[in-house]
């Protein structure tokens, strides 16, 4: 008798412990991957329409494959300090590449060296906004004494082009905290497996350009269904940058 192909006997292990750890029946589970990606089991779970409970064990197994990525980054990068776009992307990525089914905002406080004191989930929304409380970030900023704050969020549906609310919500961020010289470093826009830098695009206010404001900012991510080249800066969306350092 011939032994299956390998890729076969790794979706067949990956449906029996997926069918293991959330209860979601087997022969769902076959026939779902059968026309199409079982990743969204995980990613998408409301389209395979489960009960409560099974829902409720794909989000913990989610929240455990965060944990899984973020203590893996911290034991790759116990000494690193995040003082690029790229390093940026790394750290967020840990937390917010696997979502899929919402938008996430966050930020993270860093002290004079760059170091992080604190990183903190601000908000979660739906698939194509998030609502932002500033007061939220100011006090959390306040709270842990930080030098600088870098923001970052996902677009749920993969493609990390900056919308003009993103844009909005970073200057209106910037206004705030510019005036108490806390610096607010980068704005880091994830999409799946690329990234924009706010900093590296040039985008990013380096001074209070408004009066502050605290009312709530929406985080909408808005994209068009072809990913935009930033050909004038002279970087395609998800090149690799150069680990260069941001400017103080």
């Amino acid at each position: 008798m011939a032994t299956p192909p390998l890729d076969e006997l790794m979706i067949s292990d990956y449906v029996k412990s997926l069918h293991k750890l959330t209860g979601i029946p087997l022969r769902k589970l076959q026939q779902y991957g059968a026309r199409n990606s079982l990743l969204n089991a995980v990613e998408h779970p409301y389209a395979l329409e489960l009960t409560t409970k099974q829902l409720l064990k794909v989000e913990q197994l989610n929240a455990f494959l965060r944990s899984h990525r973020v203590l893996q980054w911290e034991e790759e990068n116990a000494k690193q300090k995040i003082s690029t776009p790229e390093s940026a992307h790394r750290y967020f990525s840990a937390y917010l590449s696997g979502i899929k089914d919402r938008e996430q905002f966050m930020a993270a406080f860093l002290d004079i060296k760059n170091q992080v004191i604190e990183t903190r989930i601000i908000s979660e929304g739906g698939v194509s906004e998030a609502l932002v409380h500033p007061r939220s970030v100011l006090k959390a900023a306040l709270n842990c004494d930080c030098s600088s704050i870098i923001l970052a969020h996902n677009h749920p549906s993969g493609i990390p082009t900056p919308s003009p609310e993103d844009m909005l919500l970073t200057e209106r961020m910037v206004a705030i905290f510019d005036p108490l010289h806390i610096n607010m470093l980068d704005h880091i826009i994830i999409g799946g497996t690329n990234f924009v830098s706010l900093a590296e695009l040039g985008q990013m206010p380096r001074v209070a350009e408004r009066a502050p404001s605290y009312e709530v900012i929406t985080a909408t991510a808005r994209e068009p269904s072809v990913m935009y080249a930033v050909d004038e800066f002279g970087q395609q969306i998800g090149d690799e940058f150069p680990d260069e350092e941001w400017e103080r």
